[in-house]
């Protein structure tokens, strides 16, 4: 048994199959998530778990070059993208129209789906590569 981290089997899979500029989704529980594209569906009722809660440890756990967030975020949910903004830290964010954001779920490695009812609220995390 792992010590600490991720224990989701799913998540470990998903996170461990990236590559570099691969891409994995933390949705809100309405994004609508391709055919074909790995769902790990998270959620348990409104709320649970919270968008931010899976965030956290998948920063811990991969090298993150680039968040990308739908621009209508900064207008309709302005808390949750400072909290967002807060775990990502010095990470350069991109924002795009949340119709190109969807456009983009197709090519994800994963979409993993939280209980998350915030507006606009999804994460896209483009991995990385640690030359350190």
């Amino acid at each position: 048994m792992r010590k600490s981290g991720i224990l989701n089997q799913a998540i470990l899979n998903a996170t461990g199959s990236l590559g570099h500029t691969d891409r994995i989704v933390v949705s809100d529980a309405g994004l609508p998530i391709p055919l074909g594209v790995n769902r790990i569906d998270l959620s348990v009722v409104r709320g649970i778990p919270r968008l931010l809660d899976v965030l956290k440890p998948l920063l811990a756990e991969i090298h993150v070059e680039k968040v990308i967030l739908a621009e209508e975020m900064q207008a309709a949910s302005p808390e949750f993208l400072a909290q967002v903004r807060e775990l990502t830290g010095k990470i350069p964010v991109e924002f795009v129209p949340h119709t190109e954001f969807k456009r983009q779920t197709h090519d994800a490695k994963a979409i993993i789906r939280t209980g998350e009812f915030t507006r606009f609220g999804n994460v896209m995390l483009q991995s990385g590569v640690d030359f350190s």
